[in-house]
């Protein structure tokens, strides 16, 4: 697959939607012929840990918004900017701002990067003028400057701050990520081809090529073995995607995919990431109301 270009960031209302030239949703009959399957969908998000550490069953409650803090929308004022104070900005619904605030959460960096939600529908004109120019989110605001593109930010936030690395621990592995990040612009488009219907293969090779990926080493259920940038990287994406095509499309994208599934299972044993993971009914209700919209002439 090609590469294309490569987006790391939310410049406007995040979308997953299926592009205007083509306007149905496809039937799940179409697609993944040999992986249909209606099962276990709901068992995948009911482990996690304990803040310390340790496993427990318990169901992953939906994080609903008003247990976050307000995204800050055109009447908000702004913070005191290039203070000495660290932040970062997201929207709870961008799936690339969500990889940094992952890899902030899972360094434990709660108390040192403060969170400042944006409403990209209606985003503060301060934001642009004043915080970073480029309009996006992610963005950093550490030592006097802003750094965006959620790629870059994940390492930067790795390398500058201290909390357990993200980084590869050997050479092989880091050759390994190299590849695996410089795919994940192409893995989400070929996803997304299948879900607007232009190429119903698409997505079945892409889930097919991280079902490979995570075989690789064999010490850990994650692509590396250990936790990693890898993984903060694909898991927005896989999560939308996971659910969209079991609501939308009736299909299970870990069926005959066990990597794939221990992967996203172990995924939601992180307590990090739990905290960043999107309402499933919400980020479905938005998915289909976008892609209605598209849909009209």
């Amino acid at each position: 697959m090609s590469a294309g270009v490569r987006v790391s960031v939310c410049s406007s209302y995040p979308s997953l939607a299926l592009p205007s030239k083509d306007v149905s949703l496809p039937s799940s009959s179409l697609y993944f012929g040999r992986k249909i399957h209606r099962s276990s969908f709901d068992t995948d998000l009911k482990l996690r840990c304990n803040s310390n550490g340790t496993r427990r069953t318990k169901p992953v409650l939906a994080v609903t918004s008003s247990s976050r803090v307000p995204e800050l929308d055109s009447s908000s004022e702004p913070p005191q900017v290039f203070d000495g104070s660290t932040r970062l900005y997201i929207s709870y619904s961008c799936p690339f701002a969500q990889r940094a605030w992952l890899a902030r959460n899972y360094k434990n960096l709660q108390d040192k990067i403060e969170l400042v939600p944006i409403d990209l529908k209606n985003r503060p004109a301060w934001y642009k003028e004043k915080v970073y120019p480029a309009n996006k989110v992610p963005a950093l605001e550490h030592n006097n400057r802003v750094i965006g593109e959620s790629l870059d930010l994940i390492k930067y936030i790795d390398t500058n701050f201290e909390g357990p690395s993200l980084a590869p621990n050997s050479v092989e592995k880091e050759a390994f990520a190299d590849e695996l990040i410089s795919y994940t612009d192409s893995f989400s488009k070929a996803v997304r081809a299948t879900l607007s219907g232009e190429d119903s293969d698409a997505a079945d090779g892409a889930f097919d090529y991280i079902e490979k990926a995570l075989s690789k080493f064999k010490e850990g259920p994650f692509f590396l073995d250990l936790f990693s940038l890898v993984d903060v990287a694909y898991v927005p994406f896989i999560e939308r995607f996971h659910l969209i095509f079991k609501d939308v499309m009736n299909v299970d994208i870990t069926s005959g995919r066990p990597n794939l599934a221990l992967w996203i299972e172990e995924m939601n044993r992180i307590e990090a990431y739990t905290e960043t993971r999107q309402d499933p009914q919400e980020l479905v209700e938005r998915y289909k109301k976008r892609a209605q919209a598209e849909a009209r002439p």
